[in-house]
């Protein structure tokens, strides 16, 4: 949705996976601009705000999240707006080209606002990004984020880190102001990009258990409480298999994972969801950021001892030239078992994080991924890939 606002993408149908007259071909009644108001469990039934009743026999819950929304002063003035929905981003590029926008202040600093600001770059509008941290993308370990901060200052984008918002008024330069403790920004549109949270207010009322993380506990069929009743995507729970808790990651490739379990499951072709490492990644202008597994820190919180190293080298054969590359693993010291890992770089990030996924799901340690047998081509990478050297260094520290 980023880059339908910034005009990457012109054509919002592109970002429709499939219409409802798509779904009614198919056979599947779609009801659309239909609201639950309520879901009764004994009697098997949906009751709709228009009065209508649904019977069931089978109900899938799939509510996703809703953009977390601080409380704060002037957040109901217009142009101050979350992104979580195609209407949100219809609505935001609307009203940008209908202002003739030259600068957004976004508050937060997570993937969807660095998303954003490579987007509207490309759109020739400027971004202020309002981050409570002092780097973005403070998930990640802060050598790795300060290079993402050099990219964003290369590019033109102003980064105002450690500052927390306080409110948002009428500016005099700009339609909006953003008033924090390190200044004051103004835009013409404000975007709160600080988060998500699961939708389960719905399964609250209908009696469904609800997870340590706000969403629906589910098993590993996605049955939730209630038998005939299931829940996929961001507005339940996945099993991570590094930290071997429940977790709630919102992201869209799980999600469509989650409801094709579930479905085999209705369908009568029973399977299991083996739950998630945590794989991600973003483009940030000419870099790759991804990550997977868990970082140092909920490394710690789950109860290992972990030890990290980051590794910088090349995504491919020196001769050929340097495409730099920053690797951080993250171990178990009494195991060698790999936790997670992180990456940057310009080019060849998400492959390795890939790769690296695959270990973790497969519970392997420093010593099995240090020899792993990848394809070797100088314009891909060295003969020892960096994804070795940083397994074998970080092991020779255990």
């Amino acid at each position: 949705m980023p880059y339908y606002i910034g005009d990457v993408i012109q054509d919002q149908k592109k970002l429709i996976a499939r219409t409802p007259e798509k779904f009614r071909e198919g056979g599947i009644d779609v009801q659309v601009h239909a609201r639950v108001e309520g879901i009764d469990p004994a009697k098997g039934e949906v009751a709709l705000q228009d009065g209508r009743i649904f019977p069931y026999d089978v109900l899938v819950m799939a509510a996703g999240t809703s953009a977390f929304v601080p409380d704060m002063p002037g957040l109901d003035l217009p142009g101050v707006v979350s992104l979580r929905s195609l209407e949100d981003a219809i609505a935001i590029k609307a009203w940008l080209k209908e202002k003739n926008a030259k600068r957004v202040v976004t508050i937060g600093g997570g993937f969807i606002s660095l998303e954003m600001s490579e987007a509207l770059s490309a759109a020739g509008i400027s971004t202020t990004i309002i981050h409570k941290d002092p780097l973005p993308a403070n998930r990640w370990d802060a050598a790795l984020s300060k290079v993402m901060l050099e990219e964003l200052q290369v590019s033109g984008v102003e980064f105002v880190g450690g500052a927390s918002a306080r409110a948002v008024e009428k500016g005099t330069g700009a339609p909006l102001r953003v008033l924090t403790d390190r200044g004051d920004y103004e835009g013409d549109l404000v975007l709160l990009a600080i988060g998500v949270r699961p939708d389960s207010t719905l399964a609250r009322a209908t009696g469904l258990k609800i997870g340590p993380t706000g969403a629906i506990a589910v098993n590993f069929s996605q049955q939730t409480s209630i038998a005939n009743i299931y829940a996929v995507g961001d507005c339940s729970e996945s099993f991570h298999r590094v930290s071997r808790r429940w977790v709630n990651v919102p992201l869209g490739d799980i999600a469509n994972k989650q409801g094709r379990v579930a479905g085999r499951n209705i369908g009568g072709r029973p399977m299991t969801f083996g739950g998630i490492v945590g794989a991600q990644s973003f483009r940030l202008f000419s870099l790759q950021c991804a990550a997977t597994g868990l970082s140092e820190k909920e490394a710690a919180d789950a109860g290992f001892a972990p030890v990290s190293n980051i590794t910088w080298g090349s995504a491919m054969a020196p001769a050929l030239g340097m495409k730099k590359i920053g690797l951080k693993l993250t171990a178990d010291r009494s195991t060698g078992k790999l936790l997670g890992a992180q990456a940057v770089g310009a080019s060849g990030a998400v492959d390795r994080i890939n790769t690296l996924s695959v270990a973790l799901w497969a519970g392997m340690d420093l010593d099995q991924i240090g020899y792993l047998d990848l394809a070797y081509s100088p314009p891909f990478s060295p003969a020892w890939d960096i994804i070795h050297n940083a397994a074998q260094a970080l092991g020779r520290s255990l």
